[in-house]
């Protein structure tokens, strides 16, 4: 088999083997096939296209391709949960506590963040002592104790998609569904999940700006997953505007820690609501998405939610007393309101450039090297379709340095009002099963 022959293959449409599709992943990952010649075949992939059974071999090859993580000593369905990413999207420190405690195993393998904040890891290590540094045996064994571990990801996962995604982010071919979709899919699976949830994100904060696109996108990893046999469902989320309040890290869990105590944004608990129902109902832990919703709403109600967060916190390493008293969270040094300048109604919030406007004050990285600053942020206080008047403040930035013009400048310039009131922007605009 020549690479050679593959490449000519899909450049003129024709579809690919399972085997031409393994003997390319296995030679690229082996350093037996060079870098100009997969460049040329994710180029005629991205306007070729691949079938679903080619997206599915192609994302498989990519798990085969290093480590695989085995959970079968967790007791239980393991339901995976991944955001394909936005502004103040925290869903992941809410729902896995949220699910945990209804007694569906989270076993939440997560990275650090490149972007408007940290990731999910960043996130908890805002909380003192909190640690993510745990041997599989450990791991496991907390998952199966209290329903909820989170762990660093594994150095040798999917080693194809890393080379692969590296290569296509300068060759200009990241905008294709089947290497998107077998991108993501590849990691979830090769981390061992049963079944997954996926939250696809549209708007400007998203990675896909149109709901065609992230539609598209949602179809083809609930497809791939049904092919290699993991029950997968997606939600298509609002990401036009930053999702709850909170755009940092430390920030971000006081508010997680707010909606698991049912006085969180109602955004963030709706979509919580909605990803949560599903992974209860594909875990077999309820009859129906309304059932689970119901036993979401009930561990809320109750305080079961924020307990298994503090049991989580304290299995961990972490102090639990920041759920009783945020103020033990990294505090800024400085707060600034950004004041309305006009009466009118919010009618436009540039998610990802707020969101940039976060990741210069030290909440996120602009480069792996980057040292995060967890107490910086901003705390919206208005959302689309709400009433301002003259002088009130639109949101309040957190930062550790006296200076913050410029990112008052960028935020006036992305936040708009107008003298008409708008409508609220839609939260859930579709869920895709079958």
């Amino acid at each position: 088999m020549r690479m050679v022959d593959i490449i000519e293959n899909k450049r003129n449409g024709k579809t690919l083997s399972t085997e031409e599709i393994q003997f390319f992943v296995q030679g690229y990952t082996n350093d037996t096939i060079p870098d100009y010649q997969v460049s040329a075949l994710t180029m005629a992939i991205y306007f070729r296209g691949m079938t679903e059974r080619e997206t599915a071999d192609l994302t498989m090859a990519m798990v085969k391709s290093g480590d695989e993580i085995d959970l079968s000593a967790i007791k239980g369905i393991k339901v995976d949960k991944h955001s394909t990413g936005g502004v103040g999207d925290t869903t992941t420190l809410v729902l896995g506590p949220l699910v945990a405690a209804v007694g569906v195993p989270v076993a939440k393998m997560s990275g650090r963040g490149l972007g408007h904040t940290g990731g999910t890891i960043d996130k908890l290590e805002s909380v003192e002592g909190f640690h993510v540094e745990i041997k599989n045996e450990e791991f496991i064994s907390l998952v199966n104790e209290n329903k909820l571990a989170v762990i660093g990801q594994s150095g040798n996962l999917t080693p194809a998609d890393k080379k692969l995604y590296a290569l296509r982010d300068v060759t200009a071919s990241v905008d294709s569904i089947p290497l998107i979709a077998s991108s993501i899919m590849s990691k979830k699976i090769a981390a061992g999940a049963d079944a997954i949830v996926l939250d696809v994100k549209t708007g400007a904060g998203a990675f896909m700006k149109t709901i065609d696109d992230s539609k598209a996108l949602a179809q083809a990893m609930v497809r791939i997953g049904h092919n290699v046999d993991r029950q997968t469902m997606a939600v298509i989320s609002d990401m036009s505007q930053p999702l709850g309040y909170a755009i940092g890290n430390a920030l971000e869990v006081k508010e997680a820690i707010d909606t698991l105590k049912g006085k969180g944004p109602e955004d963030l608990t709706e979509l919580c609501l909605t990803l949560g129902s599903h992974m209860v109902y594909l875990a077999n832990k309820a009859e129906s998405i309304e059932i689970a919703r119901a036993m979401l709403e009930k561990v809320i109600n109750d305080g079961s939610a924020i307990n298994t967060f503090k049991t989580f916190l304290r299995a961990q390493g972490g102090d639990e007393s920041v759920v009783d008293d945020p103020t033990k969270l990294p505090q800024a040094k400085y707060t600034f309101a950004l004041e309305a300048k006009e009466d009118g109604y919010l009618t436009e919030m540039v998610a990802d450039e707020i969101g940039t406007a976060a990741m210069l004050l030290g909440a996120g990285r602009a480069t792996k090297e980057s040292e995060l600053d967890l107490a910086a942020g901003l705390m919206l206080h208005k959302k689309i379709g709400d009433e301002v008047k003259k002088g009130e403040a639109l949101l309040t930035i957190h930062s550790n340095f006296e200076n913050v013009e410029e990112i008052k400048a960028r935020l006036y310039k992305n936040i708009k009002l107008s003298a008409k009131q708008v409508d609220a922007p839609l939260l859930i605009h579709e869920v895709i099963t079958k």
